[in-house]
């Protein structure tokens, strides 16, 4: 793949936003198997970039090395301004991590495991209780916290997880499959998290196998695929990709129907349902230009929709998944 693409500035000027996370060329084997092939990516600071990939792509081993817990064979990266190479211990003072499988220690409580968090990250006692107090009760925890954590439900481990990974207050957050297992429930209350630490100007680095999640949190999104970023951009953007968009236009009236036929050749018709699908990639400007049109032609549609690819038609055009395999991810 190119260089990642930088966003230029808002003023125009071409200078690309801070960078929280930066890779360049990043390589990694194990033995003879190539799980990430030069990949470059490149995510500003106060965005959610989701990283999608079947299972084994390499996804958590992007996370691993992105956050010093094993290292690259070859790439220049850099996360919260340092170099993950030559600086792991800063990296690590601006990151947090919560991983696929939960690290909290469920023969203790939840208010005990915060604590435990607090002394791990060297906070003063007072401030440490404080901060888990509050994070307790930000997560909707604070009546559970003096259970053992074995007794919480799935959704509530996450949560504490989450707050765990929060204790440190930092800047830039690896959430590796976060929902996984979690129920809808639970799966939308960890969005709603997703957003609020969104908001406070945290960046985040999400994995997910859940291609509507990626949907609804992340403002941009890149596709792994045999060791290389197949595509990325924004949902909207990846979603152009692929072939299939229309517009569809429904009738009431078969005069106007049938005159809306006979100009609009390119259009599949349903004579029956009195409707028409034009093909198109969903742009702003197709749309203008369709309705354009319709104006100058003195037709008027009852109903007009616009019809794009979903994320699961991406993912599995660029991965080559089968149909049994998108029913299992959703």
């Amino acid at each position: 793949m190119s260089s990642p693409v930088m966003p230029t500035s808002r003023k125009g000027e071409g200078v690309p936003p801070p960078a929280a996370i930066s890779a360049v060329g990043l390589h990694k084997s194990f033995g003879d198997k190539t799980v990430l092939d030069g990949i470059d990516l490149y995510i500003p600071t106060g965005t959610v970039f989701a990283l999608l990939g079947p299972n084994g792509a390499g996804k958590t081993t992007a996370v691993k090395i992105l956050s010093t817990l094993i290292t690259a064979d070859a790439g220049k990266l850099r996360v919260g301004g340092h170099d993950v190479a030559a600086d792991p211990q800063a990296v690590r003072a601006a990151i947090g991590v919560t991983g696929q499988f939960s690290a909290v220690d469920g023969l203790i409580t939840g208010e005990e495991n915060m604590l435990l968090m607090a002394d791990l990250q060297h906070l003063p006692r007072q401030e440490g209780r404080r901060v888990a107090a509050e994070l307790l009760e930000r997560f909707d925890l604070t009546d559970s916290a003096k259970k053992p954590a074995s007794t919480y439900s799935g959704g509530m481990k996450r949560r504490l997880d989450l707050a765990m990974t929060l204790v440190g207050n930092p800047r830039i957050i690896f959430l590796d499959e976060p929902t996984t297992g979690l129920d809808p429930r639970s799966r939308h209350n960890t969005w709603q998290i997703i957003r609020e630490l969104l908001a406070d100007g945290v960046t985040l680095f999400l994995t997910t196998q859940y291609l509507e999640e990626a949907d609804e949190l992340a403002d941009r999104i890149a596709v792994l695929n045999n060791g290389k970023i197949a595509a990325e951009g924004s949902a909207e953007e990846l979603k152009r990709l692929i072939p299939g968009g229309h517009i569809r236009l429904r009738f009431t009236d078969p005069t106007a129907y049938q005159t809306a036929v006979a100009t609009l050749s390119i259009a599949n018709r349903d004579d029956e349902a009195l409707t028409l699908r034009i093909p198109s990639d969903g742009t702003q400007r197709e749309l203008r230009s369709l309705l354009d049109w319709l104006d100058s032609a003195s037709i008027e549609a009852d109903e007009l929709s616009v019809h794009t690819p979903d994320l699961d038609d991406v993912f599995f055009a660029l991965t080559g998944g089968s149909d049994q395999h998108k029913e299992a991810t959703r």
